[in-house]
């Protein structure tokens, strides 16, 4: 008996969500790696961003099949629309995760002060608040909880200019100053990590109201990568 469009659909949110676990699981790899000097996590994390291409590649191969087969009406072409967008949203994050995971693979063996250890352990819980944060105003299709996105984002951009500016206080010594920047492209990951999750909000708004708009932040305004 063939499948039926919504069973199709119902598997592909489900298949997204798998999507977003891997990637909480990446992210937290990727910040404990860092944090703990681990480069054989950080390993594992970067061979783990294939489980997310096998779902990000299921997803996209969904889709494509079930245009082929059917025409939405409106509202689940929206959704159809939407779906896209947020598998590509969550590779992006995945990827941003493996950055970090490379970074900290190449980071110079200096002592680091706490404060960027607690630096970017808050930048990583408030980037994994916000990834569950989208996934869950998708699935409840909650409006005001994809909204709220917004102002968590100023959460983890406000933690990114604290983490900056310890970076200056580094120092002029050459092992100092190459560990400032790597952690300069850290804090940089973690911050795009968090734009994506506002984009997922932005996509969930849409959704639900079918007209798009970009949410209101001034921090939020630079060029999505």
């Amino acid at each position: 008996m063939r499948t039926t469009f919504q069973e199709e659909l119902d598997l592909l949110e489900a298949t997204l969500q798998e999507e977003g676990e891997l990637v909480l699981r990446a992210l937290r790899g990727s910040i404990n790696a860092l944090e703990q000097r681990d480069h054989e996590l950080a390993s594992e994390v970067i061979a783990f961003d294939d489980d997310v291409d096998q779902r990000y590649v299921a997803i996209e191969e969904g889709v494509q099949s079930l245009l082929a087969r059917q025409t939405p009406v409106a509202t689940d072409l929206r959704l159809v629309l939407a779906i896209l967008h947020v598998n590509l949203h969550l590779e992006r994050m995945a990827d941003y995760c493996v950055t970090i995971a490379k970074l900290s693979q190449l980071v110079p063996d200096v002592e680091p002060s706490p404060r960027f250890v607690e630096g970017f352990e808050e930048m990583g819980a408030r980037c994994e608040e916000m990834i569950r944060v989208a996934l869950d105003s998708f699935v409840k299709r909650d409006l005001e909880g994809a909204e709220s996105l917004v102002d968590l984002d100023e959460l983890v951009d406000r933690a990114n200019r604290r983490v900056v500016e310890r970076i200056l206080e580094l120092g002029e010594a050459p092992r100092m100053r190459e560990y400032g920047l790597r952690m300069v492209l850290v804090s940089r990951a973690l911050e795009r990590i968090g734009d994506h999750a506002v984009d997922i909000g932005e996509q969930i708004s849409y959704l639900l109201t079918g007209e798009f708009r970009e949410f209101s932040d001034a921090s939020h305004s630079h060029p999505r990568s």
